[in-house]
């Protein structure tokens, strides 16, 4: 598919943006780079796409904001062929992102709409994201274990669900690495967990955000 210019120059005006704002990863800039954000929020938005800034995307979900997209792919990291577990779907914007960077995506919405709506969109931009309909706050076992787990709203407290799904170390390697929001509805700190044993976790937390909160169940 051949893009509109214009939209060419708002993404590298944005990728200027985000690295004056921190981001340093090339790799992350890079994805960001070449993912077409306009294809993920709608219509009466597109003047916005390339802005610094989340947007509503129905069902009272957002597309995030592209900083935060771009800090917790920093964060997490994710190397080519590794395994990754979104959890959130939403737009499928952060999914892009990481299949982008070459990560094996496996991601998950609760909400049905969304799944149905994002899938689709996904698969005719050529990404070859995993995705399912199903409550997040569990995981995906059958999947699992993942090198990365990343979390794409707020949670009162980390799920152990996730927690267990993390691959185990091996020799000096340390296990799979979890990013994930953690706090009330108002504010969030960004959490970054590294499976360190069986149960034996290593957790960092770095700057605060504000998520969509994340819910259990699925929902129609």
């Amino acid at each position: 598919m051949t893009e509109d210019w214009k939209f060419q120059r708002r993404r590298s005006r944005l990728v200027d943006e985000l690295r004056e704002k921190g981001i340093e990863d090339e790799k992350v800039l890079g994805a960001i780079s070449r993912v077409q954000r306009h294809q993920f929020v709608e219509q009466a938005f597109l003047p916005r796409a390339y802005h610094d800034e989340a947007l509503p995307i129905g069902m009272k979900q957002t597309i995030s904001q592209p900083f935060t997209v771009a800090y917790q792919s920093q964060i997490l990291a994710p190397k080519p062929g590794e395994r990754i577990l979104e959890i959130g779907t939403g737009s499928g914007y952060q999914a892009a992102v990481l299949c982008e960077m070459g990560a094996n995506v496996y991601t998950i919405e609760r909400i049905r709409q969304l799944y149905e709506r994002t899938s689709v969109s996904l698969r005719k931009l050529g990404y070859a994201a995993n995705c399912r309909f199903s409550d997040g706050m569990i995981g995906w076992e059958t999947m699992a274990p993942f090198d990365g787990i990343i979390v794409t709203a707020g949670a009162i407290d980390v799920p152990d669900s996730l927690l267990k799904q993390l691959k185990m170390p091996e020799g000096m390697n340390p296990g799979g690495r979890l990013v994930i929001p953690v706090g009330n509805r108002d504010e969030q700190m960004m959490n970054y967990i590294v499976r360190m044993g069986e149960d034996e976790f290593d957790r960092v937390e770095t700057e605060a955000f504000r998520f969509v909160p994340l819910l259990g169940n699925t929902s129609t």
